[in-house]
């Protein structure tokens, strides 16, 4: 008997000896970036309003916001971002991004710099005479992807909904306003680069995912029914990022709506689907869920989401708005996941301040440094930032002074 005891009680220790172990081994697992990320020099001079240099794509009278890039089979880098003209009577950055923008295409030879604007690939499908499709009025929030032999675009589009009936939850709502409530997600495929500048491709008649949800207070567009809860496709879904999951054979669409308790926060979630053209099936589960001190949802924003093989999990990086991840308001925060669902902060949880090193060595706040997206290199580490940007306070502007930073990255 005392015997049988000694060996139950080895059994345990032995027991509880492993599940340490392992526990231990998916710790040290657990890491893929370096202990931080350090941004090198952009190749940029300040000027009043903005930057000017190789490292910063702009264009005159336009707004440029944005940028995803992928390297071609020719090895070019190829970027695709959302620009919008500037100017326009009214107008301002805030309003017009809704209402007028469109997705353009640039190349260079080169990662971080040189990038060359080609033409104007994507636009609201209003400019064709279809005022009624979902993505009729704008597009917005490119993504490219290459799985396989074949190049993904993902976009945000939406239309003009026109004038809400009297009485209605929506009929206070302006255009802007009513426009920014129709945002989904599509994508468009094409099998190379010359194929897009040509215009062979097809459009989706149907987004690939919109919201399930529409609840806030006061004015909204389509309102759900009293009582529903608002799940993380709420109202919009837009900033997409898409990434294979080589564990389930699947892809896995992350997508940000918009949530309102009472104030406005942006809260995550992910679709998944058997092809990058989906179906995609959104999950209920808030993504990136980390809380603040009254328990409720911390706001995030601008999702870039990746698969490092070598490390067997994903990464994603995201504005932190309130400073819950980082500590520093509207700064960007790196997350870590083994199943792309439940997600923690990296060892390091600042990715990146809200600032540029230029080439005198000085350092340059900026007021925006968002809507990030990487190019990794075969390991799965970051190796240059794509990133929206402006030096002072855009929203009231006209003037076009928003631009795309390419940061070249290295670890520490």
């Amino acid at each position: 008997m005392i015997w049988d005891l000694i060996t139950k009680r080895s059994s345990t220790i032995l027991l509880l000896i492993g599940s340490l172990l392992f526990l231990s081994c998916k710790i040290q697992e657990f890491k893929v970036l370096p202990d931080r990320i350090i941004a090198h020099k952009v190749e940029a001079i300040e000027s009043p309003t903005q930057l000017v240099g190789p490292s910063v794509f702009q264009i005159p009278d336009y707004f440029v916001w944005g940028g995803s890039v992928v390297k071609g089979d020719d090895d070019k880098y190829h970027m695709l971002f959302s620009l919008w003209e500037s100017g326009i009577p009214g107008g301002s950055f805030s309003k017009n991004w809704v209402l007028q923008s469109k997705i353009g295409y640039a190349v260079s030879d080169y990662p971080d710099r040189n990038f060359r604007f080609r033409k104007i690939v994507l636009q609201g499908r209003r400019y064709d005479g279809n005022t009624e499709v979902w993505d009729a009025q704008m597009v917005h929030n490119p993504h490219i992807k290459k799985f396989n032999d074949t190049y993904y675009l993902y976009y945000i589009g939406g239309k003009d909904p026109g004038e809400q009936p009297k009485g209605s939850a929506g009929e206070n709502l302006d255009q802007r306003a009513s426009v920014q409530q129709t945002l989904c997600i599509g994508v468009i495929a094409f099998n190379s680069f010359n194929d897009l500048l040509s215009g062979n491709f097809s459009r989706p008649k149907q987004p690939l995912l919109e919201p399930r949800t529409r609840v806030k207070p006061g004015s909204v567009l389509n309102g759900s029914s009293k009582g529903t809860i608002a799940k993380p496709d709420n109202i919009i879904v837009v900033n997409p990022s898409v990434v294979y999951n080589p564990k389930t054979k699947r892809y896995l669409l992350f997508f940000k709506g918009n949530l309102y308790d009472p104030h406005w926060k942006g809260a995550h979630g992910v679709a998944i689907g058997d092809t990058p053209l989906g179906p995609f099936a959104p999950k209920d589960n808030f993504i990136f869920d980390v809380r603040m001190p009254d328990g409720s949802l911390a706001s995030t924003e601008d999702p870039y989401v990746w698969y490092v093989k070598e490390q067997d999990q994903f990464m994603a990086v995201v504005k932190d708005f309130t400073g819950r991840l980082t500590g520093q308001k509207k700064t960007l925060a790196p997350l870590l996941s083994f199943d792309g669902i439940r997600w923690q902060l990296a060892k390091n949880p600042l990715f990146m301040k809200r600032e540029l090193l230029l080439p005198n060595g000085s350092v340059l706040a900026v007021n925006r440094l968002e809507r990030s997206q990487l190019l990794l290199n075969k390991r799965g580490i970051p190796t240059v930032m794509y990133a929206a940007c402006a030096v002072g306070n855009v929203n009231p502007k006209n003037d076009g002074s928003s631009f795309n930073v390419q940061i070249p990255l290295v670890g520490d």
